[in-house]
């Protein structure tokens, strides 16, 4: 069970995060007399926590996971390495602009539903295309990745401490990143994200099925993996 958990930033930058148990703390019990309202008073308490929760808990994230730490060779541990800290522009990858500019509006028209901002939209989209492209990993399938880890959420965090749009988990800025790097940045995040995804589909040799079970930190379940697929063939194929 995840829970997102809205993030806010002090004066000097650094994450506060607003604990469950604050949102939803028990009030203090008070001495007055029963009346007929009572029932009605606690009926409707009730009614605030369910919504509240159901607002914080969402069918969308309900597979979200983590990926397991793991011993990286020094070969394997070098190349992410490079691939987190290669710095270029993000753009779409189409061998044809007009088909990138027909993807572009296709997907962020599916997209609106999350992300109510077309202007939001279509740069998120670029990154997520550009990454994907990049990492040598299915756009689409991508996209469907993220509907089910976050919903489209960038400063999601799971019960874990698995961060942003990707669900990426903070032990592998130390291992292949920079522990400056800040997982809730969109780019940052996808790339780690899109990085990490393609070293576990290399490890599965091309089972994207296995490959998407690692991700999650559920390797022997389909559960994740249809998850993903599925929402990925009810929502963002493409061509």
């Amino acid at each position: 069970m995840i829970l997102l958990i809205d993030v806010f930033y002090n004066a000097d930058f650094k994450p506060i995060y607003q604990r469950p148990s604050e949102l939803f703390r028990r009030p203090k019990k008070r001495k007055y007399m029963k009346s007929e309202n009572q029932d009605s008073l606690f009926l409707s308490r009730r009614r605030l926590l369910q919504v509240g929760g159901a607002m914080l808990l969402t069918p969308a994230t309900a597979w979200a996971g983590a990926q397991r730490e793991e011993t990286l060779a020094d070969d394997v541990a070098s190349v992410m390495r490079s691939s987190i800290n290669s710095a270029s522009p993000a753009r779409l990858v189409f061998a044809d602009s007009r088909e990138g500019e027909r993807w572009l509006a296709a997907m962020s028209s599916r997209l609106a539903r999350f992300i109510p901002d077309e202007g939001e939209r279509r740069r998120l989209l670029v990154n997520i295309q550009y990454e994907s492209s990049r990492a040598g990993l299915n756009t689409q399938v991508i996209l469907g990745l993220i509907e089910v880890e976050s919903a489209f959420r960038q400063y999601a965090i799971s019960g874990v401490g698995a961060r942003g749009l990707m669900q990426v988990m903070p032990f592998w800025k130390n291992y292949i990143g920079n522990p400056s790097h800040n997982l809730f940045d969109i780019r940052t995040n996808l790339r780690y994200g899109c990085t990490i995804l393609r070293h576990y589909n290399n490890i599965e040799k091309g089972n994207i099925v296995r490959a998407l079970a690692r991700f999650n930190g559920s390797l022997g379940s389909n559960k994740y993996p249809n998850a993903v697929l599925g929402a990925w063939r009810n929502r963002w194929q493409w061509g």
